[in-house]
């Protein structure tokens, strides 16, 4: 399968808890689809601590894989939203 274009999109979004509203990423999504997954590459800025865990309410909101041969974080339904 083919990896995800390095350059990517140039929208970015903001990623939020749903439990606290505490910001977690500015990510730099394409389409306009659900947010399912995030490769680490289109990151832009990281307010996580520990990988996958809230900094503010220390609740596990993803977990880390591999997807197409690239690392990503795989959000687990109903504890992150964006704008």
């Amino acid at each position: 399968m083919a990896k995800p274009n390095k350059k990517g999109p140039v929208k970015t979004v903001d990623i939020y808890c749903k439990l606290c509203n505490q910001p977690l990423f500015k990510y730099r999504k394409a389409g306009k689809g659900a947010l399912v997954k995030c490769f680490l590459e289109r990151i832009t800025k990281d307010y996580t601590v520990k990988p996958c865990i809230c900094p503010n309410c220390e609740k596990q909101f993803a977990r880390e894989t591999l997807i197409r041969g690239t690392a990503a974080y795989k959000f687990i339904g109903g504890k992150v939203w964006f704008k």
